[in-house]
């Protein structure tokens, strides 16, 4: 007697089903996949990469991040911990440590302020850390085409000194035409422990 699949419940054949009903079953099967991946959505994020934060580094390195199987990429930094209370998350990609301009406003608690800056080392501002936790949410367009990369992202820090709260909008480009892979994540201070790196393409 046939069973069905548990998650989408297409219909599949056991060990004691007849033979002679393979073909019917296969049709059946068939035209339940069929149904099922015609009413999926055509655009969508997918998962690319997760990278494990390690306990009290410096730096930390997300390779295969990038390809040509999409154009742009959400990353998220989540969970663990910065060993100082005034962390920047900065973000470099493959070995480039220059040409990354940026425009950011921030609003410490009450107060907001708008920064800028020119030909920096890093996209310097791309997220916040704290002891209680890591936050930055961006999005990175072209990196991996030979074209002009730009992002913006966004991050909120709890518990700063004080009891404030931090949060910073971030937005820059990187003027080269360099085709990356890679990315690398720095504290501006202290070291990260815990959380993971999660990169997703946009399916268009």
């Amino acid at each position: 007697m046939a069973t069905t699949t548990p998650n989408y419940g297409w219909p599949v054949p056991t060990s004691t089903d007849y033979v002679k009903d393979g073909a019917t079953a296969i049709e059946a099967l068939g035209d339940a996949i069929d149904a099922t991946v015609f009413g999926l959505p055509s655009a969508g994020l997918t998962l690319v990469k997760t990278q494990t934060i390690g306990s009290a580094v410096s730096s930390v390195t997300v390779t295969s991040a990038f390809s040509a199987t999409y154009d742009a990429y959400k990353i998220i930094i989540s969970g663990g911990a910065s060993s100082s209370n005034t962390c920047v998350l900065q973000m470099t990609l493959g070995s480039t440590a220059t040409g990354y301009r940026a425009a950011i406003w921030e609003v410490n608690y009450t107060a907001g302020s708008a920064v800028t800056g020119q030909n920096n080392t890093a996209f310097w501002n791309f997220g916040l850390g704290v002891p209680e936790g890591l936050s930055a949410i961006g999005d990175i367009s072209l990196p991996f085409a030979s074209d002009q990369t730009t992002f913006s992202s966004t991050a909120v820090a709890m518990g700063l000194a004080g009891g404030n709260m931090l949060t910073r909008w971030m937005n820059g480009f990187l003027g080269d035409t360099t085709s990356y892979t890679a990315f690398t994540i720095t504290p501006s201070a202290g070291t990260l422990t815990g959380g993971t790196i999660k990169v997703y393409g946009y399916k268009a």
